[in-house]
């Protein structure tokens, strides 16, 4: 099955009522793991569906919204809700969002991986460095509960190490995303 069309995901962005502030930050990763996805097609030769990465980046925080309250997880709520409509593939990009589970330092880039560093570089809706990104989710989520700030500074690790893998073969750097 294809992944959902960008005018498909913003139909279902409606659908679940995603407030504004999260569509324009999805918009922004959309974008900028697209972008990623086809320089490292044409780079690096990397085998990326930059279509599939765009659903993923515009449909990655449909959840968001509704699991705040609860305290839900909103990548695993994400990644239910669009397997229940059948998109399997976006489904499992959504999944690893926030935290990217196992991943091969010298294996091929995948989906889920651009997608997931992405999302690390979007603060609302700008392009920021991983440690802007970093510091400002110490700020907002980490607060006083050390085991919620043990969590983004390995996230922030394990992502600093996906920027070495994802930009080794390409001809611009990080630094250059802004």
């Amino acid at each position: 099955m294809h992944p959902p069309s960008p005018e498909v995901c913003r139909a279902l962005l409606d659908t679940y009522a995603v407030p504004g502030h999260i569509r324009r930050h999805s918009e922004e990763v959309a974008r900028l793991a697209r972008d990623l996805a086809e320089g490292l097609r044409r780079f690096a030769g990397e085998e990326l569906d930059a279509a599939l990465v765009e659903a993923g980046g515009l449909l990655h925080d449909i959840a968001k919204a509704t699991c705040l309250d609860s305290r839900s997880d909103h990548a695993r709520e994400g990644g239910r809700l669009l397997r229940g409509l059948g998109y399997e593939e976006v489904a499992a990009l959504v999944e690893r969002h926030v935290a990217i589970g196992a991943w091969n330092a010298e294996a091929a880039v995948t989906e889920a991986e651009v997608l997931n560093y992405s999302d690390k570089r979007v603060r609302h809706e700008e392009v920021v460095t991983l440690a802007e990104r970093f510091e400002d989710l110490l700020a907002r989520y980490g607060g006083t509960n050390g085991e919620a700030r043990a969590r983004i500074r390995h996230n922030w690790r394990v992502t600093a190490d996906l920027e070495k893998k994802i930009f080794r073969r390409l001809p611009f750097g990080p630094e250059d995303l802004r």
